[in-house]
C-alpha cells in the first residue's frame, strides 16, 4: 500500500490480514458479574486486551504490549450465561506499532439466536525485543474490501492520536512557559 510508512530494504515480508486474526469465546459466569448483575465491563476489557495482543504477537511473530486503547464502545450489556466471542485482526501497521480492531459478539449460550454485538474495541500493540525495546513489524496486508476500509479508518485514527499527543504538548509547554504549574 502506497500510505505505508516506508521501509528498509530487506525487511520483513508482510502478512495478511487473515494471517493472525483471532477469535477467543469464553463463557460469563457470577464470578464476572458486577454490581448490577450483568457483566462487568472490565472483564469485557480483559477479553479485548487478551484477544488483541494474541493477534499482535501473532502478526508481528513475537511479544507485543499495549501502547493504548483508542476506544471500547459498549453497545449492549453482557449477562451471565452469555457466550462472548472476541474477534480480532490487525488493520493497520507501522514499523514497530500496529492497531488491533475488536468486536465483541454474544450469544445466550442455551439458544439458537444468532450472535450480537456488544462492544468493539481499538487498540494499538508496539512489537518489543528482549529488551522491551521497539522491534519492526511485518507490514499488514489487507485482502478485502472491508480489510482495506478498516485499514484506511485505522491510519485517520493514528492521525488523530498524533495530533492530540501534539496539541497537549503544545498545550503543556506553553502553560510550563507560562508559569502555570499543575
Amino acid at each position: 500500500m502506497t500510505d505505508q510508512a516506508p521501509r528498509p530494504e530487506g525487511d520483513i515480508p508482510g502478512k495478511s490480514t487473515a494471517a493472525s486474526r483471532t477469535t477467543l469465546s469464553h463463557i460469563m459466569t457470577g464470578n464476572d458479574t458486577n454490581l448490577l448483575g450483568t457483566v462487568h465491563g472490565g472483564v469485557i476489557m480483559k477479553l479485548v486486551d487478551d484477544a488483541a495482543g494474541a493477534v499482535a504477537g501473532r502478526h508481528s511473530g513475537g511479544p507485543a504490549v499495549t501502547a493504548s486503547m483508542d476506544e471500547m464502545v459498549f453497545l449492549e450489556p453482557v449477562r451471565v450465561g452469555d457466550l462472548v466471542h472476541v474477534r480480532a485482526q490487525v488493520n493497520w501497521t507501522g514499523r514497530s506499532s500496529m492497531e488491533v480492531g475488536v468486536r465483541v459478539m454474544a450469544e445466550r449460550w442455551n439458544e439458537s439466536t444468532p450472535a450480537q454485538q456488544v462492544g468493539s474495541a481499538y487498540l494499538v500493540f508496539a512489537a518489543v525485543d528482549a529488551d522491551g525495546k521497539p522491534r519492526p513489524v511485518p507490514q499488514v496486508i489487507p485482502e478485502t474490501e472491508r480489510d482495506k476500509r478498516r485499514y484506511q479508518e485505522a491510519q485517520i485514527r493514528r492521525t488523530h492520536r498524533l495530533a492530540r499527543r501534539r496539541a497537549i504538548k503544545e498545550l503543556r509547554e506553553k502553560r510550563a512557559a507560562d508559569g502555570i504549574e499543575d
